[in-house]
């Protein structure tokens, strides 16, 4: 009988793994050397684990370039996982449509990572504009800098708010992150207030975003909607027109979720 690896082992070897994957996720395609550099495990180990990968059918390598990326095996698995959310994407794409059409420009939805302290982009309707802030589907950003993160965060309760508040590193994405706790706080308590958010170069250079959150019959978010605009192209006289229809939208997709507005 074989003796059971060190949990500790266990949990490295898991950690690499997923290392390998989250580099290619990132590259899409890319050599050994690479690889094993980006996610700081040698070449061997790089080795061993994208020809085990290979077997499972995760992990695909070019005969010409010997380069490796991602199979659609993978991609199969997230959206298995998404078949969970085929209510929300419903519900969600049917408003986004209609923000889309009313403004022109980039509009995501955005729902909070179980465990790190980001907003998760799983769907969006890309600008018709040909300069255009369309973000990545499966991107990740910070909470603290992005009008999704503070739309999501508003509509939890003070405990959780407090407890993701703990874990941030508010970490600086352009020249209006918002740095300080406290100030982020009384942000949240703004969005929740006035019922969106708002971000002004926070999360990138030359972006800004209104957003608004999707809630539940207990008045919890399960997801926010956002309208991101080129700041040049942002239409002051046209705000409360802007933050109408992304309103409108977002109450509508809330009573789809059983919500209602006291």
């Amino acid at each position: 009988m074989s003796t059971p690896k060190p949990k500790t082992e266990n949990v490295a070897a898991v950690l690499k793994v997923f290392s390998v994957l989250e580099t290619l996720a990132e590259n899409r395609t890319a050599g050994l050397a690479d690889i094993a550099q980006r996610a700081m495990t040698s070449k061997s180990t790089t080795h061993r684990l994208l020809h085990t990968m290979i077997d499972l059918g995760y992990v695909e390598q070019d005969p010409d370039t010997e380069k490796y990326e991602l199979s659609l095996r993978l991609f199969s698995l997230a959206a298995h996982s998404l078949t969970g959310q085929a209510d929300l994407l419903r519900i969600a794409d049917k408003v986004m449509s209609r923000i889309s059409r009313a403004t022109g420009e980039s509009i995501n939805l955005g729902v909070l990572d179980g465990r790190e302290q980001r907003v998760v982009y799983i769907h969006q309707y890309d600008s018709t504009y040909s300069l255009s802030m369309n973000s990545t589907l499966g991107k990740r950003n910070p909470l603290h800098s992005t009008s999704l993160g503070k739309a999501l965060l508003a509509f939890r309760d003070d405990e959780e708010i407090e407890e993701r508040l703990a874990d941030m590193k508010m970490e600086v994405s352009a020249p209006g992150t918002i740095t300080d706790k406290d100030a982020f706080r009384a942000e949240l308590m703004q969005t929740r207030a006035r019922g969106y958010s708002e971000e002004i170069e926070e999360s990138e250079v030359g972006v800004r975003c209104l957003a608004a959150p999707i809630l539940n019959q207990a008045g919890k978010s399960v997801a926010a909607i956002s309208v991101s605009f080129p700041v040049m192209r942002f239409d002051e006289s046209r705000k409360d027109e802007y933050l109408e229809t992304l309103l409108s939208a977002t109450r509508d997709a809330s009573q789809a979720f059983g919500f209602l507005e006291s």
